[in-house]
C-alpha cells in the first residue's frame, strides 16, 4: 500500500508540476484553436498521446498488461463529450485544470471542482446513475479501433507519429517572436524550475512519459490502466460522505499529487495567491462545474482519460470523444466570446 500511494502521489505531483510551470492547459488550446487558429497545444496534445503509445502499446504487446479495449456507447460518449466541451469553457479549465489551479489559489477552480467531484459522484453512484445507465445502452460498438479495421495497431501508431512529427516541425519552423523579458531572479537549477517557462512540447513529452509510468505502475499491481481523473475525484466525494474505503485507490493519490506538484510549482514561483471570483465567474464555476462531471461521465473519461489515456492506446472512444470535446469547446466559445461582441456592433 505504501508503494501504491508513493507512485501515485509522486506522478501525480511531477504532473501537477510541470502543469503549473508549462501553463499547460488544453481548455485554453482548444479555444486558441477556433478563436485565434492557434493550434500550438494542441499539437503538443498529440505529442504527449505519441510519446505514451508507444510504450503502452509494446506493454500491450509483450503481455506485460492486457488489452483495456470495451464495448462503449458511441451516443453516450458523443452528447457527454459535447458537454464536457462546452462545460470546460464555462469553468476555466478541464478536470486535470481545476486540480492544479486550484493548487495554486484560484477560489473559482476550488468551485469548480468541487462541483464536478459532485455531479461525477451522483453520476456514478447516486441520484443520477439511472440516467447514465439508460443513455449507455444504445448504440454500442467495440473500442478496439485497430481490429475494427482489420489492421495492426503500429500502423495507427506509425501514422499518428508521422502526422505529428510533421505539423511540430512546422510549427517550429515559423519565426519566434520576440518578447522582452525580465531579469532572471533566481539562478542554476531554481532558474530552470521554477522561473523558466517550460515551451508546450518540452512540457508534452515530459507528461507523455508520466502517463506511460502510470500503465507501467498499474500493470505492476495487475491493472490496465492509466491517467483518469474523473473516476478518482467522484471517489473523493463518496468516500468523504460514505466512509466506503474502497473508494480511496491508486487514482485517489495520483489527483492529489496533481495538486500538491502545482502547489510546489506556484509557490516556488511566487506565483500562488488565494484569488477570490467575481459573482459571474462564480456563476460559471458552479455551472461548469456540474455539467463536467455529468459530460465526463457520459463520456467515459475527460481530456485526460479520453483525450490523452484512451486515444494513446487508440480507442474509438477516445479519438471520438476527443473530437466533440474540441467542437464542444468551439461551441460554447462562440456563445462565451464571439456572441457578446456581435451583440455590442
Amino acid at each position: 500500500m505504501f508503494w501504491t500511494i508513493l507512485s501515485a502521489l509522486l506522478i501525480g505531483g511531477l504532473l501537477g508540476f510541470v502543469f503549473q510551470r508549462s501553463r499547460f492547459c488544453l481548455t485554453g488550446g482548444f479555444r486558441d484553436m477556433y478563436l485565434s487558429k492557434n493550434n500550438k497545444m494542441f499539437y503538443a496534445l498529440l505529442i504527449a498521446i505519441c510519446v505514451q503509445s508507444i510504450g503502452v502499446i509494446a506493454l500491450i504487446e509483450f503481455g506485460y498488461i492486457s488489452a483495456p479495449y470495451k464495448d462503449f456507447s458511441v451516443f453516450s460518449v458523443i452528447i457527454g463529450s459535447i458537454i464536457f466541451g462546452a462545460s470546460i469553457i464555462l469553468a476555466s479549465g478541464c478536470a486535470t485544470g481545476t486540480w492544479y489551479h486550484a493548487g495554486e489559489g484560484l477560489i473559482s477552480s476550488w468551485i469548480a471542482l468541487f462541483m464536478y467531484m459532485v455531479s461525477a459522484a451522483m453520476m456514478r453512484f447516486g441520484a443520477l446513475n439511472g440516467v447514465q445507465k439508460s443513455l449507455e445502452q444504445y448504440g454500442r460498438i467495440n473500442d478496439n479501433l485497430a481490429a475494427s479495421l482489420g489492421i495492426s495497431v503500429w500502423w495507427l501508431v506509425l501514422l499518428l507519429s508521422v502526422i505529428t512529427l510533421f505539423v511540430v516541425y512546422r510549427t517550429l519552423k515559423q519565426p519566434k517572436i520576440q518578447i522582452a523579458k525580465l531579469p532572471p531572479r533566481y539562478s542554476g537549477i531554481r532558474h530552470y524550475l521554477f522561473e523558466k517557462r517550460y515551451h508546450p512540447f518540452f512540457a508534452a513529452v515530459l507528461i507523455g512519459l508520466l502517463a506511460f509510468a502510470a500503465w507501467f505502475v498499474n500493470g505492476l499491481n495487475g491493472k490496465s490502466a492509466g491517467l483518469g481523473i474523473t473516476g478518482p475525484s467522484a471517489n473523493i466525494i463518496t468516500y468523504l460522505i460514505t466512509g466506503d474505503a474502497k473508494k480511496i485507490n491508486w487514482g485517489v493519490f495520483l489527483v492529489l499529487g496533481i495538486m500538491l506538484g502545482s502547489y510546489i510549482a506556484a509557490k516556488g514561483s511566487r506565483e500562488f495567491k488565494w484569488r477570490m471570483p467575481d459573482l459571474k465567474t462564480t456563476r460559471n464555476s458552479v455551472i461548469g462545474g456540474l455539467l463536467m462531471g455529468v459530460g465526463a461521465s457520459l463520456a467515459g473519461g475527460c481530456t485526460i482519460g479520453n483525450g490523452l489515456t484512451a486515444t494513446a492506446v487508440m480507442s474509438t472512444k477516445g479519438w471520438l470523444s476527443l473530437i466533440f470535446i474540441i467542437l464542444g469547446t468551439w461551441l460554447m466559445s462562440y456563445f462565451v466570446y464571439i456572441r457578446p461582441l456581435k451583440n455590442k456592433e
